[in-house]
């Protein structure tokens, strides 16, 4: 049986490290439009920490000012107003905060191309590195592997894997990572059975429910005639030993 991260390396390919586990980032990030070679910024950047496929209680949120005006095509998306992000800190307030939350981590990122331009524009105006891409998954590259030809979106692996997407009326970073992280246990094959099966330790069960447990004693031994013919029926039926 494959782990996951054997499953994950052979979906992703050799070029992806998976050699070493590390604790994760779910990523998303929001912009004021799609291409920053037309000038669009980041208005939101959202990070939840995954430890083993186990959400942390550690996250990064930061709301940002883009410097520009958002377009209405992405303002439908989001719904951030100009109004809204003119009050919020700039990139190169939170730079370094965010920087530090994704150090010695594997970033997962839903069209992980799209959220790296903008980010490593925003560093490129600072001066500062781009982000590498040595421990990057790209969950939907995974999806495009594991499901060729299907739709492949976050809301279509939503509906696929039944997690309930309801919250997502407007794309928001951290509601986008949680369902992203959920979406990605669930590529990784790490999801338990949706099954409500409760298996538990019966003694205890019944001690707490001051049950006594009931076993049954009786050992009904064969017989002779019945050990003889059990013999004959293994040397006649089981030639060959397959365990050897």
């Amino acid at each position: 049986q494959k782990t996951a991260y054997a499953m994950l390396r052979s979906l992703v390919g050799s070029e992806m490290c998976i050699r070493d586990r590390m604790k994760e980032v779910i990523l998303d990030t929001e912009t004021t439009g799609l291409d920053v070679k037309d000038g669009h910024r980041i208005v939101e950047i959202g990070c939840l920490e995954l430890d083993n496929f186990v959400l942390t209680s550690k996250k990064f949120h930061s709301y940002l000012n883009p410097e520009r005006k958002v377009s209405e095509q992405a303002l439908k998306v989001h719904g951030y107003t100009d109004i809204f992000l003119s009050s919020q800190k700039k990139f190169s307030q939170i730079a370094e905060e965010f920087l530090n939350f994704i150090k010695d981590k594997r970033l997962v990122i839903h069209n992980a191309s799209f959220d790296l331009s903008h980010l490593n524009n925003e560093l490129a105006i600072l001066g500062k590195n781009k982000i590498s891409t040595n421990n990057l998954i790209d969950t939907l590259e995974l999806a495009r592997k594991k499901f060729p030809g299907s739709q492949n979106s976050l809301d279509a692996l939503c509906k696929r894997y039944k997690i309930d997407n309801s919250k997502r009326a407007k794309h928001t970073a951290l509601i986008d990572c949680e369902l992203l992280s959920k979406v990605y246990i669930n590529l990784a094959d790490q999801k338990e059975p949706a099954l409500d099966l409760k298996i538990g330790n019966p003694i205890k069960e019944a001690q707490h429910s001051n049950e006594k447990i009931k076993y049954f004693d009786k050992v009904i031994k064969p017989t002779e005639e019945e050990l003889k013919l059990h013999k004959t029926y293994l040397k006649n039926n089981l030639k060959k030993n397959f365990f050897n």
